[in-house]
C-alpha cells in the first residue's frame, strides 16, 4: 500500500468511525457512507449494493437517481456489480459500457457516467455486497483509490452485518433436508482408504473490531504475534519426524521463508497505519492475497500463495487470541480433516494416530501439503466443490481417495461394503508384502524385472517394502517443483547421491528434468512471457533443457559427481528425433571432460537411454538404437499424443483405452524394431501398474516395467501365474484379428486361468 493509499484510507476511516459511532439508523449511516466516500475520492457516484434474498439490491447512492434505491436489483453474476460479487474480485474500468458484462439500468440515470470501479464487500469469504464508484470522465481509478475502497469495504461489512441488512450468514449453505447420504467427487492427491468422523480444521476467527483506537498498540500486537508464530514454525520444522532428509524438509524451509518475509509484514503494518485493528489489517492483506490467487493460472505459484494464506490464518488466530483449532483441541476419534486448504505446518500439528484422511475444497498434486501428507501416509482428496455445504462437523465419512470419492453419512449397507473392501485391501496388502522377497518369475521360467517410479527421498523406502528390482524412473523435476528457487547444483548432487546410496546395488534410472506442460516453475518462464495454447506439446522437458543449457549442464554435473564409482543410468524425456539425444548427450560429455580435467572420481559406467513418448521417434529407432543402452516407453504421454487426446481433459480421460489395438500394435512395433539391438526395453507409467494392462504388455514381449510402488505386489503376483509363451501367442492372435472388446476378451482369458486382474 502506497503512502498516498494509507493517507486516503485513514482519512476515510476517521470520518466513517464518526458515522458508525452516531445513533442514526443503519439506512441513514449507509447514505452518509456513500457521501463520505464519494467526497473523499472526488467521485461523482458512490453506491452500495447489499445481498438481500439472494439478489444484489441498491441500498444507498450518491450521484445516481434516489428513486432507484431499493428498486434496482440484480442477480449474483449479472452486470458488473453481479460479476464482482460472483468472482469476489475488483473491477477498474475506464469505459464501463465496453465491458461484455455491462448491464444498463435506466432507472438509475447512470448513462452519463463512463468510468467504473467496484470492490466486493466480503464477510467470511463470501461476498455480501459491492461498493462501487463512477465518474463522468473516462478514466481508470488510481491504485490509491482502489486500495482505499477495499479498506472501506471491510468496515462496511461490519456495519451491515451488525445491522442485519443482509442475508443470514448461513444462507446458501445447508438445506433443511440435507441429512441423508451424499457422495462427493474430487481429485486424488494421495491415494488410500480411510473412515472417520468429519472434523473441521479451522473455526473462522470472528473479527469484533475493525477500526483502531490506538495505532501504535495495534502495531505492537502484530509484532508480538509475528514473534510467536515464527517460534511455532521453527519448533514444528525441528520436530518433523520423517527420518533424515526428504523433500518435505525443503517444503518446510520454504514455508519458514514466508514466515520471515519482510514484504508481508510491511503490508500488514501499512494496513494498520490506514486505521485498521491488527486483526482487520491481517484480514485485509489476506483478502487481497485471495483475490490474487484467483487470478493465478500457474498451479505452483498458486500453491505458494496457499502457504502464505495458511500463515495469515495462523497469525490471525494468535493476534486475536482465538487459538482453538481442531489440532490444538486434539482428535478424540479417528478423523477425516475438512478444510478449504491446508499448509504443511498445520498438517504436522495433528495426532497421526487419529488423523486418517484429509478432504480439501482446493489443493493440487504439487502443493506442499500433499508432499508432506504423502510422507505421513495420509490419503488426501482435493478439489471437492461445495464441501462445506454438504459436510457437517461429526458426520461419518468414508474416504476412497483411490476412486477420488468420499461418502458422507453413509448408510449401514454402504459402511458394511466399505469395511469389507477395506479389510480385503488390508489382506491383499499383507499378501503382497509376503511377496517382497519373491522374484517375479513366470510359469514358464522367464524373469520379469519390476521396478518402481519415484521422485522424493521418502519414496526410497518403497524399494525395501516392495522388493522391487530398482527404480526405473526417478523424476528429478520433483526437487525443482517444491523449491522456491532453482535448486543449486550442490543440492542436486546431494539428492542424487542419497538416492543411489539408499538403492544400494539396485539400479536407479534418473530422468533429466521434465518441466513445462502441467509442471511449470514460477522462476523459469518463456522468454516472450506468453502462455501456450497447448503446453503438453510445447516448450517442455528436453526442449527446455536444451534451450536453457545451463539448467542441463548443472544437472549433468550433479549426476556425474553423484554417480562417482558406480553405474549411472541417465534417461532423456520427450525425445522426438535422434539429434535431440545427441545434443543432450553432448552436454553430459562436456561435463564429463571437465570433471576428468579436474581429476574428479567419475562413474564406472554410464548408460544412456530415452523415453519414447513422441510417436515420431518410433520411425527413427534404427538410427537411435546403436547409441543408447535402454528405451522406456512412457505410456501416459504416448497415449495422449497417439490419440490426440489431452489426458487432463475429463471428457477424454476415459475415452481412449490402453487396451485399444492401436496402442498395443504401436508398442509391438517398437519392440520388434529393436530386435537385434542391444537395447533394454521397458514401460513406465500407469499402464504397467494395472494388472490387465500389464498382462497385455507381457504378451507384447515387455520384460521390464517401472510402476507405482502400490502396484508392485499385484504385478508380481500376476507374473507368477502367467505362461508368457501362452499370453504372447494369444496377444498375437488378438491383434491380428481384434475382438469387438479386447478388454472383455482378455478378462475372460485371465479368469479362466485363475489370474486376478481387478
Amino acid at each position: 500500500m502506497t503512502s498516498g493509499a494509507v493517507a486516503a484510507a485513514r482519512n476515510i476511516l476517521t470520518r466513517l468511525h464518526e458515522v458508525m459511532a452516531s445513533r442514526s439508523h443503519a439506512q441513514s449511516k449507509l447514505n452518509t457512507v456513500a457521501e463520505v466516500i464519494g467526497e473523499c475520492l472526488d467521485s461523482e457516484v458512490c453506491s452500495v449494493y447489499l445481498l438481500r434474498e439472494g439478489m444484489l439490491e441498491l441500498f444507498a447512492t450518491r450521484g445516481l437517481a434516489q428513486e432507484a434505491v431499493h428498486v434496482t436489483r440484480m442477480a449474483v453474476g449479472e452486470g458488473l456489480v453481479g460479476l464482482i460479487a460472483e468472482q469476489i474480485e475488483t473491477l477498474n474500468l475506464a469505459e464501463a459500457a465496453a465491458h461484455p458484462d455491462f448491464s444498463y439500468r435506466p432507472e438509475t440515470g447512470e448513462d452519463r457516467f463512463h468510468s467504473f470501479a467496484g470492490v466486493p464487500i466480503v464477510r467470511r469469504e463470501r461476498a455480501v455486497g459491492v461498493l462501487c464508484v463512477q465518474h463522468v470522465e473516462p478514466r481508470r481509478y488510481e491504485e490509491v483509490e482502489i486500495e482505499a475502497l477495499q479498506t472501506v469495504a471491510m468496515v462496511l461489512s461490519e456495519l451491515i452485518v451488525n445491522a442485519g441488512l443482509i442475508d443470514g450468514e448461513d444462507a446458501g449453505t445447508f438445506g433443511v433436508g440435507q441429512t441423508g447420504p451424499e457422495q462427493l467427487r474430487g481429485l486424488t492427491l494421495v491415494k488410500g482408504l480411510a473412515s472417520g468422523v468429519a472434523v473441521f480444521h479451522q473455526p473462522r476467527v470472528t473479527i469484533e473490531h475493525i477500526v483502531a483506537e490506538d495505532t501504535e498498540a495495534e502495531r505492537q500486537r502484530v509484532i508480538l504475534a509475528f514473534d510467536k508464530m515464527r517460534e511455532q514454525i521453527d519448533r514444528m520444522a525441528g520436530q518433523a519426524e520423517f527420518g533424515v532428509g526428504g523433500e518435505h524438509e525443503e517444503v518446510l524451509e520454504t514455508y519458514r521463508m514466508f514466515a520471515y518475509d519482510e514484504g508481508w509484514t510491511r503490508r500488514i503494518n501499512e494496513a494498520i497505519d490506514s486505521g485498521l485493528t491488527a486483526e482487520a489489517a491481517i484480514e485485509r492483506v489476506q483478502q487481497r492475497t485471495r483475490m490474487r490467487m484467483r487470478q493465478i493460472d500457474d498451479p505452483l505459484l498458486a500453491d505458494r500463495m496457499h502457504d502464505l494464506e495458511d500463515l495469515a490464518n495462523r497469525l490471525l488466530r494468535i493476534v486475536s487470541g482465538q487459538l482453538g483449532t481442531a489440532a490444538s483441541m486434539g482428535l478424540r476419534n479417528d478423523a477425516i480433516l475438512i478444510a478449504r486448504n491446508l499448509g504443511p505446518a498445520e498438517l504436522l500439528e495433528y495426532d497421526r494416530r487419529r488423523l486418517k484422511g484429509v478432504i480439501l475444497e482446493e489443493g493440487s498434486l504439487t502443493s506442499h501439503v500433499v508432499i508432506v501428507a504423502r510422507a505421513m501416509g495420509v490419503p488426501v482428496l482435493g478439489r471437492v466443490r461445495g464441501l462445506r455445504g454438504v459436510v457437517r462437523e461429526g458426520d461419518h465419512l468414508l474416504l476412497d481417495a483411490d476412486q477420488a470419492t468420499a461418502m458422507v453419512r453413509p448408510s449401514p449397507g454402504v459402511v458394511e461394503a466399505f469395511e469389507a473392501r477395506f479389510a480385503k485391501s488390508r489382506e491383499r496388502q499383507a499378501a503382497y508384502a509376503a511377496l517382497r522377497d519373491v522374484k517375479p518369475v513366470s510359469r514358464d521360467g522367464q524373469r520379469v524385472r519390476v521396478k518402481i517410479n519415484a521422485g522424493l527421498r521418502d519414496d526410497l523406502a518403497n524399494l525395501s517394502l516392495t522388493g522391487a528390482d530398482g527404480i526405473g524412473l526417478f523424476r528429478t523435476e520433483f526437487q525443482f517443483l517444491v523449491s522456491a528457487t532453482l535448486p543449486q547444483r550442490e543440492r542436486q548432487t546431494r539428492l542424487y547421491r542419497d538416492v543411489m546410496d539408499a538403492a544400494g546395488d539396485k539400479p536407479v534410472v534418473f530422468r533429466t528434468v521434465d518441466i513445462g506442460g502441467d509442471k511449470t516453475l514460477p522462476y523459469l518462464r518463456h522468454d516472450d512471457g506468453e502462455g501456450e495454447e497447448n503446453p503438453a506439446m510445447g516448450w517442455r522437458a528436453l526442449r527446455v533443457a536444451l534451450e536453457r543449457d545451463g539448467l542441463l549442464k548443472a544437472q549433468a554435473r550433479a549426476l556425474l559427481e553423484a554417480g562417482a564409482g558406480r553405474t549411472l543410468h541417465v534417461m532423456f524425456p520427450m525425445v522426438a528425433e535422434p539429434w535431440e539425444f545427441d545434443a543432450a548427450k553432448a552436454v553430459f560429455d562436456g561435463q564429463l571432460a571437465y570433471l576428468k580435467q579436474q581429476k574428479k572420481l567419475l562413474p564406472e559406467v554410464i548408460r544412456y537411454g530415452v523415453m519414447l513418448e513422441v510417436p515420431a521417434l518410433a520411425e527413427q529407432l534404427d538410427l537411435l538404437a546403436p547409441k543408447i543402452s535402454f528405451l522406456s516407453i512412457g505410456t501416459n504421454d504416448l497415449t495422449q499424443f497417439l490419440f490426440a487426446a489431452d489426458r487432463s481433459n475429463p471428457k477424454l480421460a476415459e475415452r481412449y483405452d490402453w487396451l485399444s489395438p492401436a496402442i498395443l500394435r504401436f508398442i509391438r512395433r517398437v519392440v520388434r524394431s529393436l530386435d537385434g539391438f542391444n537395447v533394454d526395453i521397458s514401460v513406465c507409467g500407469e499402464m504397467g501398474g494395472r494388472p490387465l494392462e500389464a498382462l497385455a504388455l507381457l504378451g507384447l514381449g515387455i520384460r521390464h516395467m517401472s510402476i507405482t510402488p502400490a502396484s508392485v505386489g499385484p504385478v508380481k503376483e500376476l507374473v507368477g501365474k502367467v505362461d508368457l509363451g501362452e499370453i504372447g501367442a494369444a496377444m498375437e492372435g488378438w491383434l491380428t484379428s481384434p475382438p469387438p472388446d479386447l478388454r472383455v476378451t482378455m478378462t475372460e482369458w485371465a479368469a479362466a486361468r485363475g489370474i486376478h486382474t481387478d
